[in-house]
């Protein structure tokens, strides 16, 4: 196997004497070089990236040294930790023993001995693979029709989250045909989700700082300019969804209603699929039809229905909408045109204080609080005359409102 391997050692000729040891070496690939230690976060957001075999850490500051390897023990079990010295100082050598560092590495660096050093690292890999902390926590969020809001919904559900995650929330906007998160933020980042795609199969933490932008506590990829004629490939949404996973914890992605292939790639990848509808017939009408779609693909289970814009002096009830959907509502979030116009003018989320922004929160919490391995319950049948306009409704599975 080729290893892959990080070297982070601040001392120059040290680092430079080993790079050139390891030239006659095929077998290990080192993926990143780092000239000084690391703090937590930087070292996991460069293992998340680089998923590393092993970690080449110059213990010239043990105090250092050590704590990347307490991190690793607790973080990325499976990565392997070899020391680097320029003379394996007997007590520092002891410490690192102790810490249970089992590589020590010094020039001038005998090839033989770095070849074994190689093997039985490599070897210790196989039997014991890295293990790295993948969110599973991947939402998905899709509008039963154009115009019903769900970039407001998606967006302020993602800064809910990200006020109480901070760091920990990424917003993706894979709406390549209307895409609006940049322009509701007032963000200016010329890179967007198409650099991403684009740059999936190699995304580091360099490439991926330049591609974000953070705003209100989240880190957002907007879908840049109108680009409709631009297809995302399967592997590549995989690719950027297996990236996200390793470094967030809740992903958000908003889709268009279009069904392209790349937005059922997002769907499949999802935990839940958040359908956005209103009391509008033509709203509902779609999101029967998509439900009956995402039913056809075994997705339907996944998704649950948020009612958009809603008030009490609508026509149709939520109740009524649940009997024609053949689904529970999960999420009802008011009519707040003032608000969001507010919001929209500042470039900012809606005020976390309103009722609205209550609303949010509140999915927010329900997200944070959902329990792993829940199995969805039977919904309720009902039938609606009022919407006998409509063609016959699909059955379909759903939970219970949290």
């Amino acid at each position: 196997m080729t290893l892959r391997g990080i070297v982070i050692c601040p001392e120059g000729d040290l680092a430079a004497r080993f790079d050139e040891a390891l030239a006659e070496f095929r077998g290990v690939q080192i993926v990143r070089e780092l000239h000084r230690y690391p703090d937590h976060l930087e070292l996991m957001r460069m293992i998340r990236s680089c998923i590393p075999h092993v970690l080449f850490v110059s213990i010239e500051t043990l105090p250092k040294a050590l704590e990347i390897l307490t991190t690793v023990r607790a973080e990325a079990p499976g990565i392997q930790v070899a020391a680097l010295s320029r003379t394996l100082e007997p007590s520092a050598l002891l410490e690192a023993m102790r810490a249970g560092i089992r590589e020590c590495l010094a020039p001038p660096f005998d090839r033989k001995e770095l070849g074994e050093a190689f093997a039985r690292m490599a070897s210790a890999v196989e039997q014991t693979p890295v293990l790295l902390d993948v969110t599973d926590h991947v939402y998905a969020f899709l509008p039963s029709k154009q115009g019903v809001g769900t970039s407001t919904v998606a967006m302020n559900v993602a800064i809910a989250l990200g006020r109480q995650k901070k760091g920990e929330v990424l917003l993706l906007d894979m709406d390549l045909s209307s895409g609006i998160i940049g322009f509701m933020l007032k963000l200016s980042n010329s890179h967007c989700v198409v650099d991403a795609a684009e740059n999936a199969h190699s995304l580091d933490e360099s490439i991926w700082s330049q591609i974000i932008c953070q705003k209100g506590g989240i880190d957002i990829v907007h879908s840049g300019r109108l680009n409709p004629d631009f297809r995302i490939e399967a592997q590549q949404i995989r690719q950027i969804l297996d990236f996200a996973r390793r470094n967030y914890k809740f992903i958000c992605v908003d889709i268009s209603g279009n069904l392209e292939k790349y937005s059922i790639e997002v769907m499949h990848e999802a935990k839940n699929i958040f359908m956005v509808v209103t009391t509008e017939i033509p709203s509902l009408h779609l999101a029967r039809e998509k439900l009956a779609f995402l039913q056809r693909l075994d997705l339907a289970d996944r998704v649950r229905v948020i009612l958009n814009r809603y008030h009490r002096k609508s026509l149709v009830t939520p109740s009524q909408v649940e009997g024609l959907l053949g689904v529970p509502i999960a999420f009802t979030f008011q009519n707040d045109y003032q608000g969001v116009h507010a919001a929209l003018q500042d470039g900012r989320a809606v005020d976390p204080g309103s009722e609205l922004g209550r609303q949010f929160r509140s999915m927010a919490d329900s997200i944070l609080g959902v329990l792993p391995g829940a199995e969805p319950q039977q919904a309720r049948k009902r039938v609606v005359e009022f919407f006998s306009i409509l063609p016959p409704r699909v059955q379909a599975t759903g939970t219970e409102r949290p």
